[in-house]
């Protein structure tokens, strides 16, 4: 005998225990099921029956729309999305319904609402915070799946989003080069109304990356810039024509103008010598590639280039004059010896 079959048959909470008393042998566990009900008020047994029957349908349904959608996509990460919303939707329903089930009797739905806030405000400060972020992250879009963001100290790709947490697959910490470590990060929602929050892609996804050249007093510092914005050019010329080109719809979020999107090297002087910055643009996830790349080629170019020499840190010392005080005072001596001689 099916229990939970009388259970979803009828709302009438009589005609449940009845049919549970009719067809439950003695001692089974259908028993057990029996006695709970009957120690129960008759308004809480359909309420019971209702609620079990509402969280098995909506199982079964998000299940049915999970096959359905495994069936035509194949793509992982359209599964993923799919799957993600699905689970909350069938979430939000069954909170929804269990909620209209179970607080219909109360008169004063303001009443319960405001002591309920207050109790969840007190207790479950940090749940509330948590789905209030949630909130945030779907409403104001911070950032989206697949981003790289920072958030405090932590920095990583986006991989997925929760109703109490957020997960990242963390970059950089003893990586150099905003490469990952392989670590996942789990961030709670609430974080982000307390710690500033950087996103790599949104609006403008590019970084300005810069690369310090120094060279020696000696070189010709003007050959050493003219090559390097050579390099840079011939690097970057595809990412450039790229970003020059107009925003696709919907990434206009942001109001961000750079008039000037091609490499450019400044001129500073330091204590070892002529120091050379080149700033160029690049892709997040390609930030140590392309800085790789342009070291091998400048470093080509440089010793092809035989008066440009790389400067590292030196100390001079000048000692011409203490020679100098050294010989003046050893003349005196040498005089009065020749004299006495």
């Amino acid at each position: 005998m099916n229990v939970w079959a009388a259970l979803l048959a009828s709302r009438s909470a009589d005609a449940v225990v009845r049919a549970i008393a009719q067809q439950a042998p003695a001692g089974s566990r259908d028993q057990g099921v029996l006695e709970f009900l009957r120690s129960v008020s008759g308004g809480t047994q359909a309420n019971l029956a209702l609620s079990f029957a509402v969280i098995v349908t909506l199982f079964f349904a998000r299940r049915a729309v999970l096959a359905l959608v495994n069936r035509r996509f194949e793509d992982s990460t359209l599964r993923y999305r799919w799957a993600k919303v699905v689970g909350r939707v069938a979430f939000m329903l069954t909170a929804l319904i269990l909620f209209l089930i179970w607080f219909t009797a109360l008169r004063s739905l303001g009443t319960f609402l405001g002591l309920l806030s207050a109790g969840l405000a007190v207790a479950l400060k940090d749940v509330v915070a948590n789905i209030a972020g949630w909130v945030f992250i779907f409403w104001r879009r911070p950032f989206d799946l697949g981003d790289r963001i920072q958030v405090g100290q932590f920095a990583g790709d986006v991989v997925d989003r929760s109703i109490f947490q957020f997960t990242i697959m963390e970059i950089g910490n003893w990586v150099d080069a905003d490469q990952s470590t392989g670590r996942l990060i789990h961030i709670p929602n609430a974080v982000l109304f307390t710690e500033p929050l950087a996103n790599y892609i949104a609006g403008f996804p590019y970084l300005w990356n810069e690369l310090k050249v120094m060279v020696t007093f000696e070189s010709n510092w003007k050959k050493a810039k003219r090559l390097l914005d050579e390099v840079a050019e011939d690097l970057t010329v595809d990412i450039t024509r790229e970003a020059h080109a107009p925003p696709k719809r919907g990434e206009q979020r942001f109001l961000i103008h750079y008039r000037k999107l091609t490499p450019v090297v400044y001129v500073s002087v330091e204590d070892s010598g002529v120091l050379l910055t080149l700033r160029y643009i690049c892709r997040p996830r390609e930030r140590r590639a392309t800085a790789g790349e342009l070291w091998e080629q400048i470093l080509d170019a440089f010793s092809a280039a035989p008066d440009v020499t790389l400067a590292y840190p030196t100390q001079r010392i000048n000692i011409g004059r203490e020679v100098l005080s050294s010989s003046h005072e050893e003349e005196p001596i040498e005089a009065d010896d020749q004299r006495r001689e």
